[in-house]
C-alpha cells in the first residue's frame, strides 16, 4: 500500500517561536509573539512574509534543517517498509524557503535514518496528489489538507500538536505520537486489505 508522509511537524518538531524569538532578539526586531503554538511562522510573530523570509535567509532554514525527529518516527516507517509498503515523503516545502526542497529534506531524512521510496514537494494539494498517484493513506499535521483529501477518498491520518490539537474531533483517525499514528495506520490498512479480498471474492 502507497503511505504519504508530511514532514514539518509530523515526522519533526519545529521550534519556531524559541528560534525566530532568538533571531528578532539579536537583531533588535520590534515583533511580538502572536501564536506560539502556530506551525506556521508567519503566525508566530506579528511580521509579515517578508519579514520570514529575511529569518529564512539569515539561518533561519535550520529550524527544519535541524529539527528532531518525533520519538518513534523513524521505528514505524521502517516497519512499514519492512512490510511492504510505499512510502512517499510529501511536503509543502517551497523553493523560495529552501532553495532545494528535496535536497534539504532528503539530507534530513537520511541523516536520520528515516526510510522512504520518494520525495515530492512543493504540493499544497496533498490529497489531489494523492488521489492521482493511487496513495491510499495521508498522514499530516494540517487539518485542512487532510479533509481535502478525505473529499477525495484519501484516508487522513492527523499528526495531533499543540497547534491542531482543538480540530481532533474532526477526524476518525489521528496520534499524539508515532506510536498512535502506527497504530492507526495499521487499523486503516487492515480493514482496506479486508475490503479488497471481499470484493475480489464477491
Amino acid at each position: 500500500m502507497k503511505i504519504a508522509v508530511d514532514i514539518d511537524d509530523t515526522l519533526n518538531i519545529v521550534e519556531r517561536a524559541e528560534l525566530a524569538g532568538a533571531y528578532i532578539a539579536r537583531k533588535n526586531l520590534p515583533f511580538r509573539i502572536a501564536d506560539k503554538y502556530s506551525n506556521m511562522f508567519v503566525n508566530v510573530y506579528d511580521w509579515d512574509l517578508s519579514d520570514v523570509l529575511a529569518f529564512m535567509r539569515d539561518g533561519g532554514v535550520s529550524a527544519f534543517t535541524e529539527a528532531k525527529a518525533r520519538t518513534g518516527a523513524r521505528e514505524a516507517l521502517s516497519r512499514w517498509k519492512e512490510a511492504g509498503h510505499e512510502i512517499i515523503i510529501l511536503t509543502a516545502r517551497q523553493k523560495d524557503w529552501f532553495g532545494n526542497p528535496v535536497t534539504v529534506s532528503r539530507d534530513w531524512l537520511e541523516k536520520r535514518k528515516i526510510p522512504y521510496d520518494a520525495i515530492v514537494a512543493e504540493r499544497w494539494d496533498k490529497g489531489l496528489y494523492c488521489k492521482e498517484h493511487g496513495i491510499s493513506i495521508l498522514i499530516d499535521d494540517n487539518p485542512d489538507i487532510l479533509r481535502e483529501a478525505e473529499t477525495l477518498g484519501v484516508t487522513g491520518v492527523l499528526a495531533v500538536g499543540r497547534h491542531n490539537i482543538a480540530r481532533l474531533s474532526e477526524f476518525k483517525y489521528y496520534g499524539e505520537n508515532w506510536r498512535q499514528i502506527e497504530a492507526a495506520v495499521m487499523r486503516i490498512v487492515a480493514a482496506k486489505e479486508t475490503l479488497h479480498r471481499e470484493t475480489e471474492q464477491s
